[in-house]
């Protein structure tokens, strides 16, 4: 049975791939998170799943296995929202996304070889109005501190969810049709463990 690699630390991400029944393993990779200048949100989120899927290939080319790679983003009245550095940056977002609707970019990349793969998926989510003592006890609660966008669609930040269009899987940060498809083109099944 061929393995996958997973070239992500986050939780959400293996979960899913178990969830599917996708034997892998996960690996550590050092790929910088920086948009250039003028780099539209799409094409960002892209880029950094193509690397991270590179960047995972090339530093466990020995065990000659498909690498998965994976980055969200979320995207609101044209800003890019990454995973906030702090509690102000967190009520920043969480206040611009209060009441509107935003986007969920995630792309996937798959890397083995010469040969590579990647989709990307956009999801719309709208957010009821929320409360400045909601965003505060939400901070509090930890889980916004390691999403983009300052919440986890799958946690405590459920509740402000008003309306989803698109994957819920890939808002969570891996959208499992998609990933499933690209999975099947390098000879890698769900439903195996």
């Amino acid at each position: 049975m061929k393995k996958l690699l997973l070239s992500s630390k986050s939780p959400r991400r293996a979960e899913l791939l178990q969830q599917i029944g996708v034997p892998f393993e996960v690996i550590s990779v050092d790929v910088p998170e920086l948009r250039a200048e003028a780099e539209a949100p799409m094409d960002y989120v892209l880029r950094l799943a193509c690397d991270k899927a590179r960047a995972g290939a090339q530093a466990y080319a020995d065990q000659s296995c498909p690498v998965l790679g994976a980055d969200t983003i979320v995207e609101c009245q044209g800003q890019v929202l990454e995973k906030p550095k702090d509690a102000a940056q967190g009520a920043q977002m969480l206040t611009l996304l209060s009441g509107n609707t935003h986007k969920v970019h995630t792309a996937i990349a798959v890397c083995e070889g010469d040969k590579q793969q990647a989709d990307l998926v956009t999801s719309e989510v709208t957010f009821r109005v929320i409360s400045p003592a909601e965003i505060a006890a939400y901070w509090q609660t930890g889980e916004p501190c390691d999403k983009a966008g300052g919440y986890g669609v799958q946690g405590f930040g459920g509740v402000f969810v008003s309306h989803l269009a698109g994957s819920y899987s890939g808002v969570m940060g891996l959208p499992v049709a998609q990933t499933q498809q690209l999975l099947n083109q390098f000879a890698i099944g769900c439903w195996q463990g």
